[in-house]
C-alpha cells in the first residue's frame, strides 16, 4: 500500500474491518467537517487486512453491520473506529491538544503560595517532567483533569471547587453519565420515576462553563445544571 494513504479500522465481533483512506480528508471527515466519502476513500473495498489485500466477505459485512452498503459501512468505520494518522498529522494534533491542555490548567489552577496562576511555560515543563502522554483524539478538558492530578506530585496546585446540581432526562442519561463523571466527582445521585438522573457533582470552578456547553450539546439543551455551593 502506498505511503500516501492510511487505514481506518474497526473490530466487531472479533473480526477486523478496514478501509484505505486519504489521510487529510479522512481526518476532516472524522472531525465532522463537510467532506464527501468519495474524497476520503481510496477504493470502495472493505478489507480484513488492507496491507495484505484481504477482502471481507459480504456475509461477514452483513453480520457485523447489518448491510453490505460500502458507503454506510465506511462511514461507521471512520466515525467509530480507529483512524491511523500520519506522523505529521499526529505531531500537529498533539501540539494543538497540548496547547489546549496547558491553557485549561493555567486558567483553573493557582499556586497556593502566591494565589497566582502558574505560567504556561512552567506547566509545559512540568508536563514534560512527568512524561504526560497526550491523546490527540481525547477531549482536552478530560486530559487536563488527568494532568492536574499527576502534576500535584511535583507542582503546588490549588483549585477552587464548586458543587453543581445536575438533572438529565432519561433519554440522554446513557450518553451524559460518562461526560458528567469526567468533569468532576459525583457526590450523590438519584433516579426519578420517569427515568431521569439527578446528581450533585464537585468540580473545579473553571470547568463550569465548558461543562454547561458539553452537557447542553449532548442533551440538546434539555439538561438542567446550577451551582449549589
Amino acid at each position: 500500500m502506498s505511503k500516501r494513504y492510511t487505514v481506518a479500522r474497526i473490530n466487531i465481533k472479533g473480526k477486523n474491518f478496514e478501509v484505505i483512506v486519504n489521510p487529510d480528508p479522512a481526518l476532516a471527515y472524522r472531525e465532522g467537517k463537510s467532506i464527501s466519502l468519495s474524497e476520503v476513500l481510496v477504493t470502495d473495498t472493505i478489507f480484513s487486512d488492507a496491507n495484505k489485500g484481504l477482502r471481507v466477505s459480504e456475509e461477514d459485512l452483513r453480520s457485523a453491520f447489518g448491510t453490505t452498503d460500502i458507503q454506510k459501512i465506511a462511514d461507521t468505520i471512520l466515525r467509530r473506529g480507529v483512524l491511523q494518522l500520519t506522523a505529521e498529522q499526529r505531531r500537529r494534533m498533539i501540539e494543538e491538544k497540548r496547547k489546549q491542555i496547558i491553557a485549561i490548567i493555567s486558567k483553573q489552577c493557582v499556586d497556593p503560595r502566591t494565589k497566582l496562576p502558574h505560567p504556561p511555560l512552567r506547566i509545559q515543563q512540568a508536563l514534560e517532567q512527568i512524561h504526560f502522554s497526550i491523546d490527540p483524539f481525547k477531549d482536552a478538558e478530560e486530559q487536563a483533569n488527568e494532568a492536574i492530578n499527576q502534576l500535584r506530585s511535583i507542582l503546588p496546585i490549588s483549585i477552587e471547587k464548586i458543587s453543581v446540581s445536575v438533572r438529565v432526562p432519561s433519554q440522554y442519561v446513557g450518553r451524559a453519565y460518562g461526560t458528567v463523571k469526567s468533569f468532576g466527582k459525583i457526590k450523590s445521585e438519584t433516579w426519578g420515576t420517569d427515568g431521569s438522573w439527578k446528581a450533585v457533582v464537585e468540580m473545579p470552578a473553571g470547568l463550569y462553563g465548558p461543562f454547561l456547553e458539553k452537557l447542553g450539546e449532548i442533551t440538546r439543551g434539555s439538561a438542567e445544571a446550577e451551582i449549589i455551593k
